[in-house]
């Protein structure tokens, strides 16, 4: 369950949130949202897969953290290991809410059922003695900023992606030491060939608008599944 409010200095003025890692925090998923704007930040750490809704038909891009429901391969609380995280896992319990309708301006929302909302005076203050964001808010809410442009931006690169057939689907059986097996089904990833049948034009069309550079990046990305796979054996899992 989730119970959303707007953030005011008046409702949370006492309000502090748990930082750190943990799987209990929301960190122990399998997989986070991804928008192509922090595609060049995150292919760096983590696999880059993209998922049609089969409902709606849209498409998302997803950070991949593990092979199964809850495992997150990168979790070492009270710490990540990486170098960074997806905005939609480090912007939590920080939402993006709108007025009814869609119009107006953007406003910083909460989840106060979220598990980092902290109690006993325990965690990082979200706002100051004098009503002014914390620096932990202020950070908080420059990455609502970019997580919420680029979320809105990514319907043109998957529109490109779509009139193209730059995305394809993709499978991966893993098998790890213990010989227990895992298989990915599901996912698309870029399409390489047709990535490099495209003509000098629509290259062009696709660097002026910003695209290009995202699917490189997440092509490069899944250099990273031989190194989740090594992580997954590390920690013995099954």
């Amino acid at each position: 369950m989730s119970q959303h409010q707007i953030l005011t200095p008046q409702a949370h003025a006492d309000l502090r949130i748990r930082a750190e890692a943990g799987g209990e925090l929301g960190d122990g998923v399998m997989a986070a949202l991804a928008v192509p704007a922090e595609f060049r930040r995150l292919a760096c750490e983590f696999p880059i897969l993209f998922r049609r809704d089969g409902a709606s038909g849209a498409w998302g891009a997803l950070a991949l953290f593990g092979f199964e429901p809850g495992e997150n391969l990168y979790l070492q609380a009270p710490r990540w290991d990486a170098a960074c995280r997806p905005l939609s896992i480090a912007v939590q319990p920080f939402l993006i809410g709108r007025a009814a309708g869609g119009e107006g301006p953007s406003q910083v929302h909460i989840d106060m059922d979220h598990p980092r909302i902290a109690s006993d005076g325990e965690g990082v203050r979200v706002f100051e003695a004098d009503g002014s964001p914390s620096p932990y808010l202020e950070e908080a809410i420059e990455m609502l900023g970019l997580l919420d442009d680029g979320y809105q931006a990514s319907a043109d690169f998957f529109a490109a992606a779509d009139r193209y057939e730059l995305l394809e689907p993709f499978s991966m059986d893993v098998t790890l030491d213990s010989g227990a097996a895992h298989r990915l089904v599901g996912y698309n990833i870029v399409n390489e060939e047709a990535m490099a049948a495209l003509e000098p034009g629509i290259l062009a069309e696709l660097h002026a608008a910003g695209h290009l550079a995202p699917l490189y990046f997440a092509m490069a990305s899944m250099g990273n599944l031989g190194k989740l796979v090594r992580r997954k054996n590390r920690k013995g899992h099954g």
